[in-house]
Parts: C-alpha cells; sequence; structure tokens
C-alpha cells in the first residue's frame, strides 16, 4: 500500500526509527555548543567593564547580568514596567525610542518565571531563551530528519546552534523564542496541521515580525496541498483549516501595531517606534540598503554587492541541490531575506537576523539534494568541521567587538 499523506508517511519513518534516541543526541549536541559560547560570554566579561546595563558602575559583571544587555535592556524594563501608555515624542513631534518596539511575549514569559522562581530579570530571561533554544534544536532536527537524513540534520543543528550571532540563543533576547515558534510552525505546515499552524501564527505575532514572509510558506504549502487533491481529496474541513492558517499569517503581521494602536490611542504608535531606531527617522523600504552597502563596500562595489549577494540566495535555494528540502523550507530561505530587504534598516544586527536561515546551512554543506548524495558522515565533516571551527571563531570576535559594550562618541555597534 502507498502512504501519500505526509502526516502517516512521517509517522512510518519514525516508527522505525529510534526517534527518542535522535531527540536526544540533537539536544546533547545543541547543549555542548551551549556550553561552548558560554565559556566564550566568561572570556569575554572578563574585558567588560561595569556600566549600568550590567548592574552598576560599581558593582563587578556577572555572567548574568552580562547576558542582559542592549535589548535585554528593555526587555527588562517591558518584563518590570509593562509598556507606556503614549509614544514618547521630541520637541519636532517625532517618537522616541520606547519599549513599543519590542514584542511582547518573550518578556511576559520572563516575567512570569521571576514570578514563580524570584529570579531577577537577567537569569530569568536567560533561562528562558536558552529553554526555548533547546525545543527549537528538537523541533529543527525533527523537520529536517525527513527532508536530509539523521546524520545531516544533527549537522545543520550544531552548525546553526553555533553561528556566530547564534550567542543569543542564550541571552535576554526574542531569537531562540522566535525560533522556537518558527520551526513549529513549519513543522505543522509540513504534517499539515493546519489549525496548530494557526495556533502558533498567532504566538508569532506577538514574538517577531515574521508572519508575512510564513504567510508566504504557507500559499505554497496550501497549493502544494490543492495540486494532491486528486490523490488525497480535500474534505471541507480541511479547506477551512488551511485558510485558518492563512489568514492567522495576516491577523499575526497586525496583530501588534494594533495592540500599539489601541493601547496608546494612536494608529501609527508602532511604526512611528520603529523609525526612531532608523537614521532617517522612519521606515523606509529597500531604500537604506543602498546607503549601507555604499558604505561598507564603497561606491563603485557596494550596488554590485546588492545584486550578486541576492542572486546567490537564489542559486542556493533554486538548484537541484536544495531540492530535498521541500517547497516550504526553500520558500522560506527567499521569502524571508526578501522581507528582511523590505523593512530593515541594515546595521550590526544583520548577523543575528540570519539565524532564522538555517535550511541554507543544509545547502552549503550538500545535504540539500534530493537523491540524499551529500549526507554521508565522511562527506557532510569535510564540509561542516571548517564551517563550525569558523563559526566558533565567529562567535568570539561577535560576543567581544559587538555584545561586550563600549561606549564610543562616534556612536554604538548593537547587536
Amino acid at each position: 500500500m502507498t502512504i501519500t499523506n505526509p502526516a502517516q508517511r512521517l509517522a512510518v519513518m519514525d516508527a522505525g526509527r529510534p526517534l527518542r534516541g535522535f531527540i536526544l543526541t540533537a539536544l546533547v549536541l545543541y547543549g555542548a555548543c551551549r556550553l561552548v559560547t558560554t565559556a566564550i560570554l566568561l572570556v569575554v566579561m572578563q574585558r567588560q567593564a561595569p556600566t549600568g546595563m550590567t548592574g552598576g558602575e560599581d558593582v563587578p559583571v556577572t555572567y548574568f547580568p552580562f547576558t542582559a544587555l542592549w535589548d535585554g535592556q528593555w526587555y527588562q524594563t517591558i518584563a518590570i514596567d509593562g509598556y507606556p501608555d503614549q509614544i514618547p515624542r521630541g520637541d519636532d513631534g517625532g517618537a522616541q525610542q520606547n519599549a513599543w518596539a519590542f514584542y511582547p511575549l518573550f518578556p511576559f514569559a520572563a516575567r512570569g518565571l521571576m514570578a514563580v522562581t524570584g529570579l531577577g530579570f537577567p537569569a530569568a530571561g536567560s533561562t528562558v531563551a536558552l529553554l526555548c533554544g533547546f525545543g527549537a534544536a528538537a523541533l529543527m532536527a525533527l523537520l529536517l530528519r525527513e527532508r536530509i537524513g539523521d546524520a545531516a540534520a544533527l549537522v545543520v543543528v550544531v552548525l546553526w546552534a553555533s553561528f556566530p550571532a547564534s550567542v543569543t540563543l542564550q541571552l535576554a533576547y526574542t531569537e531562540s523564542l522566535a525560533m522556537l515558534l518558527l520551526v513549529a510552525y513549519l513543522l505543522a505546515l509540513a504534517r499539515e496541521r493546519w489549525l496548530v499552524a494557526a495556533g502558533v501564527a498567532v504566538l508569532v505575532g506577538l514574538t517577531r515580525p515574521i508572519a508575512v514572509p510564513l504567510g508566504v510558506v504557507t500559499l505554497v504549502a496550501l497549493w502544494s496541498r490543492w495540486r494532491a487533491r486528486a490523490d488525497r481529496p480535500i474534505q471541507t474541513r480541511e479547506y477551512a483549516a488551511g485558510l485558518a492558517s492563512l489568514v492567522a499569517c495576516g491577523v499575526a503581521g497586525f496583530l501588534w501595531p494594533a495592540i500599539a494602536w489601541g493601547a496608546t490611542g494612536e494608529r501609527s504608535a508602532y511604526t512611528d517606534t520603529m523609525g526612531a531606531w532608523r537614521g532617517s527617522g522612519v521606515v523606509e523600504p529597500f531604500a537604506p540598503w543602498l546607503g549601507m552597502s555604499r558604505y561598507v563596500f564603497g561606491e563603485t562595489w557596494g550596488p554590485v554587492w546588492l545584486v550578486v549577494i541576492p542572486l546567490v540566495i537564489l542559486a542556493m535555494v533554486l538548484g537541484p541541490w536544495a531540492r530535498g528540502l521541500g517547497m516550504q523550507l526553500r520558500t522560506w530561505s527567499v521569502a524571508y531575506p526578501a522581507y528582511l530587504a523590505a523593512v530593515l534598516d541594515p546595521f550590526t544586527s544583520i548577523f543575528r537576523y540570519l539565524i532564522p536561515l538555517f535550511p541554507l546551512l543544509a545547502v552549503m554543506v550538500g545535504a540539500g539534494w534530493e537523491d540524499r548524495r551529500g549526507v554521508t558522515w565522511p562527506r557532510l565533516l569535510v564540509r561542516a568541521v571548517p564551517l563550525l571551527v569558523l563559526f566558533i571563531l565567529g562567535q568570539y570576535y561577535w560576543t567581544d567587538i559587538l555584545w561586550r559594550y563600549i561606549y564610543s562618541p562616534t556612536g554604538d555597534y548593537p547587536p
């Protein structure tokens, strides 16, 4: 008997393999990666001068306060004091930087842990992030194993957990929670659990502004399901559930701006607040990338790289070396960078915004071929080990150059 339903097929394949041992291996490997990151944080921490962000200029810097710098300070404010009831504005009427730029699920989860345990925010925030990271690693391994095999899935999890900006997965940042929800959503789509996906999408809308590219992935998933209707007829209930997942992405995209509007009485509260972090004072689609490319690569080469990088991503995703990932992960790997290009003012935070592009790591180690020609351990390791070394070195420099707070009269470089 041929099994065509993805959920049934995955269940049969899972039943024939030691799933529990596989997930445990993924968690152990992820834990090892976090130990490496902890060692790097402890080394760099010795060079961190005490500041208000670390607990006071007269207080020695310790580990947990060191994990709650930069945006962690905003999340701490939200966890303790909540959000302001109006948008603070300067003399010119422009919005000033304020807590409405930061989504609530992570700081409120930290607040809950603080209430239960009595921990301060730095310890609670980094603990929530650490636990969510473990959950994301387990679901990522599960999502990838049926596409690229057990060995390749584990290798990708290790590389993702060692990526230079992966330090944020155990800091008081939203990266690990966002990754947990992202992978959960992609897994729900893969198993055609449309209503589960809809529920996760709403949580995403309270965590990070990534619902729009997820909506694109959902469209592709629904289209793929519709194409298979001859072999697997679609019942009315499934049509409704699939539509619910798509609608939930739309709701998630507008949910936080709508909440900010309702709480402050200002319809543009969220967008005005986001503009306060932009050099121009407003959110400009695409335009900041040209200026930043010229700043980094020069007047001549800047625009060239601005074309080359998207072409490289497209080549990685559209080539036969990525077919094993499936349409949904390939779509995410294009839709998400396109979304970043539209809404992001590129600066030093770009490194951590690359963390959700984990499917590209499978292509980089040659594990994305549909016939799985590159998933033997020798082939995987010969490609992955050099990357792993570079990533760990990158973690050190990311932590020392971006995370460690160094006041500069010419400006700071927030991670």
